[in-house]
């Protein structure tokens, strides 16, 4: 999907079906063939066609008024042919302003303002069942885009899903018991204000009992959930009503731990509301912003507790047992078999993370399988194949020499007979010391109740029953035998069913975030991003085929695994060099940002506006090719420094040649102190007059300032108290609609400063205020430059994502 260009396209066709997936997905039904009370993806699919083919509708737009009145004429459809004995009110609901502080996740350390925005809600329930209105379910998704894409997939998806849904419920929502509120807000892109507004505004929100949240993370695939709780029984509820249900714990811990740098409006429904609920969203493709699943199963954390605790316990117990019975040798055995899986892990993350250095120096681009990710097999997978192979054969030697010499003081059998047995047990203790590393992540996992455990559990109960039921002994005197390939059969086949598909899933969405990876432009080295992706697939390898490895080693198929891994090692490091295989295509593009930046910070103690053009993107790698491509000027580098005030990009590209059309000096805005009374506590009133732009962010200085007042059009927005930084800053980031107030007031509360000399000196380096305004202009010069863009090339737009046009100003410490 091209995103910089969707404001020529028409709209997108009916996708094919994905041929790719692991299974297929149901096929989709028309108005006939659902029905009254069924739902059409066909008819939801043309709530999508119809949203795309208004372009770009982001918050303040005209465009976002007539997506508006689209679905505001849809729900009073709904509402017209509705059941008689079902209920359906429409509401057309104007927020009030209001500030949206979250304390954790994307937005903490920051204070998100909001004004003039307009959401749809509907509320479906039985006319005759009075009682269902003070007990209602939430079911939420957003209408406004990003600045730059129609947004088919986000979010414009997830609104024909509820239309569509809405119509449903309307023609059998008489025997519910509970009230259904569908609500289609905006304001979502720029900071989940939609959700926020709604939720501490509108009366039907006391109501609300369970929330339901739709989102996108990609442009395809089977949605769902990501994100659940925190009481159970909504997922409980979920797994047992829905016919195709699909979810993952994997999801929930990654998304919490702040890997996956995004936010979503369920993150305020839970936070600011305390509500529990599902978080829904489909990650396919996820560059460009799997599978049906008959069944799903669900445990609670007391079960999983009580599995896991019997686990651990048996598992140590027979270990313990086995030592004993086992001696001296044994507890050499098993040390030096973990010994083993060390040498495997570090090897295989070592011979991985080679490639990943190296490849950004060779490569025409550090990333160069985001448009084909099965490269990433040879490139990653096949060294670390090799390393972990390379790892537990040294292991494998040294635990094999013990052996002799343990074997050596058996005196009543032969030399060829030891050589043969030593073989044999040293390819036991390998194998059994799978049984070590999973236990260890089953205890780690486990103690900090982290969901995913659940694959260790998986990993270490059926291949240690097989070994168990099949070759375990824990009489010494018995020779070892060879592994029996049952036991490898037997033992895998359900940890990699359970498995495999999250492995792969989890793999897609690491290669499609590396994107939009550099959230600072420049900031991280190049190679970072193929670090963590080489890392996860030795992890993976190291972790699944530590049972396989083990029986590599009296196979003799060594040498020809080394070589097939090899081979295909480097085929794909030709197809990649070769430009046989392009890191970009017009479908997965690269992003970019072009932005025509009018600065007025303060240079040389002059204050005349420059005007230059940026290019920018958050994919690692240098602009170089897609700036001879443009041409108009643009020289790149790492002194090409801009300082976006929610963001820094540390190498860009300018060019200041025919810069000086498409604004005017009366567009930039204005910072300027009213007042400044120095007493005891130190207080300035500055007025801050963003003149044309409804979308702006600013940077306070909380090294110097303690706390603030915010007000628009006299209105208290952001009162004192609750504000938290990060590095220092203090962020405002305000978006409205086009009634949104232009002129605002601060009263600063400056902290005292205990700070002295050279200390003193570099904090007022700093300046106090950097503000942002963007306005949503395209002008000649950036006209010029996005006709221009490579076909591998896309805008990208996100909350702290400037507009193609940018002014920024600053306020020095010492005004």
């Amino acid at each position: 999907m091209r995103q910089g260009r969707e404001r020529r396209r028409a709209a997108p066709p009916p996708a094919e079906p994905d041929n790719y997936q692991f299974e297929s997905l149901p096929a989709p039904l028309t108005a006939d063939q659902a029905g009254k009370r069924g739902f059409s993806e066909v008819e939801a699919l043309k709530h999508v066609v119809a949203l795309t083919q208004l372009g770009p509708h982001p918050v303040g737009s005209d465009s976002l008024d007539v997506a508006l009145k689209y679905v505001l004429a849809a729900a009073k459809e709904i509402k017209k042919t509705a059941h008689w004995e079902v209920g359906v009110e429409v509401d057309v609901f104007r927020a009030e302003s209001g500030a949206n502080r979250l304390v954790s996740g994307l937005f903490k350390g920051k204070t998100l303002v909001y004004s003039d925005l307009t959401h749809i809600i509907l509320r479906i329930m039985p006319k005759y069942a009075s009682e269902a209105a003070d007990n209602a379910i939430l079911v939420s998704s957003h209408i406004d885009t990003v600045f730059s894409t129609g947004g088919a997939g986000d979010c414009s998806s997830c609104v024909g899903v509820i239309l569509e849904l809405a119509r449903g419920v309307s023609q059998w929502a008489h025997g519910f018991k509970n009230a259904v509120i569908f609500l289609l807000n905006t304001g979502e892109e720029e900071g989940l204000n939609g959700a926020h507004s709604f939720i501490t505004q509108h009366p039907w929100s006391e109501t609300i009992r369970l929330a339901v949240d739709l989102e996108a993370m990609g442009i395809g695939g089977k949605s769902g959930i990501f994100q659940a709780g925190p009481n159970s029984w909504a997922i409980e509820n979920f797994a047992s009503a829905a016919k195709y249900p699909s979810g993952n714990i994997i999801a929930q811990d990654l998304f919490l731990s702040g890997v996956i740098k995004s936010a979503t409006d369920f993150q305020v429904y839970q936070e600011v509301s305390g509500l529990s609920g599902l978080d829904f969203a489909y990650t396919d493709n996820s560059a460009v912003y799997h599978t049906k699943g008959t069944y799903m199963v669900v445990y609670r954390q007391r079960l999983a507790s009580t599995l896991h605790n019997s686990v651990m316990m048996q598992s140590l117990l027979i270990w313990a047992t086995s030592l004993f019975m086992g001696g001296y040798p044994a507890v050499i055995s098993l040390g030096l078999s973990c010994l083993s899986a060390f040498f495997m892990w570090f090897f295989s993350i070592c011979f991985s993370l080679l490639v990943a250095f190296i490849l950004p120096k060779i490569s025409p681009s550090p990333v160069p399988f985001v448009a084909h990710p099965w490269v990433v097999i040879g490139l990653f997978a096949a060294p670390a194949l090799v390393g972990a192979l390379t790892g537990q054969h040294l292991g494998y030697v040294i635990l094999k020499k013990y052996l002799s010499t343990v074997y050596s003081k058996r005196k009543q059998l032969s030399t060829a007979v030891q050589a043969d047995l030593v073989k044999l047990e040293a390819e036991r203790w390998l194998f059994k010391a799978g049984f070590v590393q999973w236990l260890i992540l089953l205890v780690i996992g486990n103690y900090y109740k982290v969901g995913a455990s659940y694959l260790a559990f998986f990993w270490l109960v059926p291949p240690a029953f097989a070994y168990g039921m099949l070759e375990a002994t824990l009489t010494p005197a018995r020779l070892p035998r060879p592994l029996k390939l049952a036991t490898l059969l037997i033992g895998l086949a359900l940890p990699i069913v359970i498995s495999a598909g999250t492995f792969v899933r989890f793999a897609g969405t690491i290669i499609g975030m590396m994107v939009r990876f550099d959230r600072n432009p420049g900031g991280t080295p190049e190679w970072i991003g193929n670090a963590i992706i080489s890392v996860f697939l030795a992890a993976v390898i190291c972790l699944t085929l530590v049972y396989i490895l083990s029986y590599i080693h009296l196979s003799g198929a060594k040498q020809m695994l080394v070589l097939a891994t090899s081979v295909l090692f480097g085929i794909s490091l030709l197809l990649v060099l070769s430009g046989t295989i392009p890191p970009y295509t017009e479908d997965t593009a690269r992003a970019v940002n072009v932005v025509h930046v009018v600065e007025t910070m303060a240079r040389e103690g002059k204050q005349d506006p420059r005007s230059y053009i940026s290019l920018f993107s958050t994919t690692p790698g240098k602009l170089t090719s897609e700036a001879e491509k443009i041409g108009e000027g643009f020289v790149c580098g790492r002194d090409k420094v801009v300082d976006f005030v929610s963001f820094e990009v540390k190498y860009g590209c300018w060019t200041d040649e025919d810069s000086k059309d498409g604004w005017s000096e009366s567009d930039i805005p204005i910072l300027h102190v009213d007042s400044d009374i120095k007493e005891d506590k130190r207080i300035t009133e500055i007025s801050i007059d963003t003149k044309t732009s409804i979308r702006w962010s600013l940077a306070i200085n909380f090294e110097e300032i303690e706390d603030f007042i915010l007000k628009g059009n006299s209105e208290e927005l952001v009162p004192l108290g609750n504000k938290s930084s990060t590095d220092g800053w203090h962020i405002i980031q305000f978006s409205g609609g086009r009634q949104s107030p232009r002129k605002f007031e601060l009263t600063f509360f400056w902290a005292k400063s205990d700070m002295h000399g050279e200390v003193e000196q570099e904090k007022a380096q700093r300046p106090l205020l950097k503000l942002r305004t963007d306005v949503d202009r395209v002008t000649p010069k950036v006209e010029r430059v996005l006709e221009k863009l490579p076909a591998w090339c896309s805008l990208f737009g996100k909350s702290t994502s400037p507009h193609t046009l940018a002014f920024l100003s600053s306020l020095p410490v010492n005004f």
